[in-house]
Formats: structure tokens, sequence, C-alpha cells
């Protein structure tokens, strides 16, 4: 777990917290009586250079006053040490040291200090800086988690939203698309054809006897039927373009994009060789004792005066042929 949750900082506002890292004892209880009566400051103290950092990820300090000259690692590089480590680089770190030096002022803010104070502080102004620093850092924090917070929301959002859609394409049932998301991208599909001058053929396909095949075996046995034929039918449109989908009970569907008759033909005799290869039992069928499927093809270069209605028309006709005709067939329009 991340030592320096902002959370846990944001709980404690209206507290500031204070972490002095001096080795002389003598400074730290002065700073300690300067902040003793302070009722909504709360004060720690270190004295071991090479223990800061821990004590800073353990305390989860508001502020910190660096000893500018220490034993072991000294006060500025346990500056960079802070503003190197993710869990302490945005705390406000006020530099203490025994002289007002220039070249220090300046090497202490371009090692990532917030503040110089010369040591000992006057009490007023020492309190004030820590209050005012600590209330920006908290106000950081806030402003970051409330950030943080928005962009899960958003991703969340997003996610669900991704879903909604992928749910209102989806056929419940059998998983492949439906017949709203049919209707969309033939639509799309045509216009395309229409630009490019193509052809777009499309596949009308029919369940043979399945009324007969559901009243025998039960419903359950008949959606177990049409999600895998709706499967085999998804697997062999693979073509990049190709689209399946649920068009209504036990009919389906398959937009070819870019397929001209002799294309269209192959997909087909493809596809009635997959359901042919899966033997699912029917033995109340006329045509066979397996499930078989009748299918009408509709081809059509789209033109200005033609719409997609002319297409799924072409296909529902030769489907009816093909029924007619004794099923477990495909005629093309």
């Amino acid at each position: 777990m991340d030592n320096n949750e902002p959370q846990d900082i944001i709980e404690s506002e209206g507290r500031y917290v204070v972490l002095l890292v001096d080795d002389q004892p003598m400074v730290a209880e002065a700073i300690r009586r300067m902040l003793a009566d302070e009722t909504d400051i709360d004060f720690h103290y270190c004295a071991d250079s090479s223990e800061a950092l821990n004590q800073v990820c353990e305390i989860r300090p508001t502020i910190i006053l660096q000893d500018l000259v220490m034993p072991g690692t000294d006060g500025m590089a346990l500056v960079k040490i802070y503003r190197e480590n993710k869990n302490t680089d945005n705390i406000p770190i006020i530099v203490l040291s025994t002289k007002e030096d220039p070249r220090d002022k300046s090497d202490a803010f371009s090692a990532g200090a917030s503040d110089y104070l010369v040591k000992l502080p006057d009490k007023i102004e020492l309190v004030a800086r820590i209050r005012a620093h600590s209330r920006s850092y908290l106000a950081q924090v806030q402003r970051d988690q409330a950030f943080k917070s928005l962009r899960e929301i958003r991703v969340e959002l997003e996610q669900s939203n991704e879903e909604l859609q992928r749910l209102s394409c989806t056929d419940g049932l059998t998983g492949i698309f439906n017949r709203r998301y049919f209707d969309d991208y033939l639509q799309q599909e045509w216009l395309r054809a229409s630009r490019e001058g193509v052809d777009i053929s499309l596949i009308l396909i029919d369940i043979d006897f399945f009324k007969p095949y559901n009243d025998n075996y039960g419903h359950q046995a008949g959606d177990d039927c049409l999600q895998q034929v709706a499967k085999v039918i998804e697997d062999t449109a693979q073509r990049p373009g190709d689209m399946a989908a649920r068009y209504g009970g036990e009919e389906f569907v398959i937009v070819l994009p870019n397929t001209d008759v002799e294309g269209v033909k192959v997909i087909a005799d493809t596809l009635f060789e997959n359901i042919k290869a899966t033997k699912l039992k029917h033995e109340h069928s006329n045509v066979s004792k397996f499930i078989t499927i009748s299918a009408g093809i509709g081809t059509i270069m789209p033109t200005k005066k033609s719409k997609p209605a002319d297409l799924i028309e072409m296909a529902d006709k030769a489907l009816y042929e093909a029924k007619e005709a004794g099923r477990n067939r495909y005629i093309l329009s």
C-alpha cells in the first residue's frame, strides 16, 4: 500500500502535522514549545537524517521543517530525496539555517524547498508559515484526489457506455449482432458500396422446420439450437467487413460487403458445409435427420434509385423460393 495515501491526509484536514528534522535536541525543544499551545498543530521530531524519509512516510506530515546542516546526509540532500520520492514529492519543506545566506537560499529553492527561515525563527512567523504551507498542501491534495476520482468516474462511465452500446447491438440469446445493428450496418455498407461502385451481397437464412424442433425437444433445446446455429453462421462470416446477425426468430442474416455473385456462392457453400458438420439431431424434420437451413441470396450494386430494402427483398424472395423448392438449399435471386 502507498505509504502516503492522499485520502489519509485529507481525513486529517483541520490539523497540521509538522515533522522537524534536526540533529540538535535544543532546537527541537524550542520549536516544540513554540507550537505547544497551537491546538491544530501536531509536532514530531526526527534527529537522525538516515531515518528522515521513513519518518516522513510514516507520519505523513503536512509540512517538513528541515535543518540545512546535519551529520550524515545533509539537509540539502534530504530535500532532493524528498522530492524524488513519489510519497513525499509534494510535501512543503521549510529549510532552517543558522544564517541568512543568499547562496544557501538559492540552492535550497533549486533543490525543491518551499521556504527558508533562519533559526530560531519568530514564533508568530513560524506558525503562520506552517499553517499557510499546510493549507496550500492539503488543498492541493484535495484537488488531486478530486481529479483522480473524476478520472475514475469517467473511466467507469466510458466502460458502462461501451457495455450499453455492446448490449444494444447484441442479441441476448445468441450473442451475435441483433436486428437493430444489422439495419444500421447494412445502411452504412450500402452507402460505402454506392460510393465505391461495388457489389454488396446478403444471405437471409432460416432454420428448416424449427417449430417442430421446438415443439418436440422443448424450448431450452430450441434455444441451444439457435445458439449453435448462430455460432456457425458467425464463424463462417469471418472476412473483414462480413457481419452476421439474428434477423428474428429462427432467421439469421449475413451482410457481405464488396462481394459479387461468385464470392457469395463460396460463402454460402461453406456455410452449408459447416451447418452439416454440426450433426445437430432433428428427427422431426422432413428433409434430414439433422438440422438444416434454407437461404436466399441477394447481390446488387447500389444506385441512386435503389435502397437497402431492395436487397433484403431480393434475399427474402430467394429464401421463399428455397423453401418452396424443398428446403436444405440456397437460391440466388
